[in-house]
């Protein structure tokens, strides 16, 4: 495809594919590129990933992508998987731990110590999230407390905490910026949603340096330049990063209260715009939709923890070498899941429940059931976690919500969407 004007660099790092684009100014891709990447388990509820070959995976499609062209790209625009997170030296840029992943419930002892009358009440009023395991806070300070040396370094000024964002940032700089969006800011539970900024009692309460975290900056803009590497030359700027469930929300032209979207990833997060900040009564999230110089748009959330996963999980316990067309050739030869109903709360459940302590369960097996009615139902749970977020939202934004956007792997398979349109009861648009 030939390339019409200056073209920007777009890098999606996500939980278990980097990937890259080149987009010209009429807004065709005129590139592409993805590499797969490792999750580990190390224990029960404990999900990680090499933090530096995540940077070697956001290497390796740049280069790909920029091979196909002789112009330098105009621009660089990050999107990324929040709530994980990265330890690493100032100095060398070096990772000293394991990157630990947003799916991560090795923060919950923690959490459970600070459930003492009224901060958890203290800490969603200020952050406008659940005080739960799933978001940075507990997985920094894991980080700090497990990491030989790294509470004194990280007062000092020696080491780095950050969501992906900011790692990748820090890395394409050359170690010169140390900075991630509001976006990704909110997801920490350190964040004030009211004054914008980290937030001073958050970060007492989880015992985090601020000298160690980032600064925050709007979701466009110019937030740093590049320095060269590889194929990525020096001095290109960096001038937009963004959660990658809220440049789905973009992505979709949900500018206005009433538009929602659907993501159906590893995990997935129903999200809508609202026009002032939302304290949920009903288990959901709020949010920065997406940042300006000087302007927040919020919004509001709900985010579960399996759902492209469970695919995964089942391809894997049966040996499937192709889980996602295994499941679906399965599921539409099945008429319907028979009574058998899967909850995959591997690593808990998440909205609206913020259930930690929740476990994966198989319900309704008889001896009349096999692949076909597991596949089934596995499908099935994604679009009856989806409706239950989905419900909750339209209740708490007291917006009739008409259509549901969707977008992620999963969004492909036409036997979900109907399913899914069928539970909410209104048309799902797939990206």
């Amino acid at each position: 495809m030939n390339a019409t004007g200056p073209l920007i660099l777009a890098i999606d790092q996500g939980t278990t594919n980097t990937k890259a684009i080149l987009v010209d100014v009429a807004g065709q891709v005129v590139a592409r590129a993805s590499t797969a990447l490792h999750v580990t388990y190390p224990q029960p509820s404990w999900v990680e990933q090499d933090a530096a070959a995540i940077w070697q995976s956001v290497q390796q499609v740049m280069q790909e992508v920029l091979a196909t062209t002789e112009t330098p790209p105009a621009a660089v625009g990050i999107s990324n998987q929040r709530e994980s997170v990265v330890l690493w030296e100032r100095a060398t840029g070096a990772p000293l731990a394991p990157c630990v992943i947003w799916q991560c419930q090795r923060g919950n002892a923690l959490v459970e110590t600070l459930r003492t009358p009224g901060v958890a009440e203290e800490v969603h009023r200020r952050t406008g999230l659940e005080l739960d395991p799933m978001f940075s806070a507990s997985k920094m300070r894991w980080l700090l407390d497990n990491t030989p040396a790294a509470r004194r370094r990280a007062e000092q000024g020696e080491l780095c905490l950050g969501t992906i964002d900011s790692w990748l940032i820090f890395k394409l700089t050359g170690g010169r910026v140390h900075a991630c969006d509001m976006t990704n800011a909110a997801r920490t539970l350190l964040f004030n949603l009211h004054t914008l900024d980290w937030d001073e009692e958050m970060l007492r309460l989880f015992g985090i340096p601020r000298q160690a975290l980032p600064v925050v900056s709007p979701s466009t803009g110019v937030i740093g330049h590049t320095a060269a590497d590889g194929a990525l030359p020096a001095g290109i700027p960096i001038a937009a990063a963004i959660g990658d469930s809220h440049g789905a929300l973009v992505g979709h032209a949900g500018f206005a209260p009433g538009a929602v979207k659907a993501t159906y990833g590893t995990g997935s997060s129903v999200m809508t715009p609202v026009a002032t900040p939302i304290l949920s009564q009903r288990g959901l999230s709020t949010t920065i939709a997406w940042s300006q110089p000087g302007q927040a748009t919020y919004a509001l959330e709900g985010n579960i923890y399996a759902t492209g996963a469970t695919i995964q999980w089942l391809g894997k316990l049966f040996g499937w070498e192709d889980s996602a067309a295994t499941v679906t050739e399965l599921a539409a030869a099945c008429p319907g899941s028979e009574g058998v109903y899967l909850a995959p709360a591997f690593v808990g459940l998440g909205a609206p429940w913020w259930n930690a302590r929740a476990r994966g369960m198989i319900y309704g097996l008889t001896l009349g059931s096999g692949a076909p009615q597991l596949a089934r139902a596995a499908l099935e749970s994604i679009a009856y976690q989806i409706y239950d977020i989905f419900a909750a939202v339209q209740e708490e934004a007291g917006i009739p919500l008409t259509t549901l956007h969707a977008d992620g792997g999963a969004s492909a398979n036409a036997l979900l969407m109907q399913f899914q349109a069928d539970l909410v009861q209104c048309p799902v648009r797939v990206s």
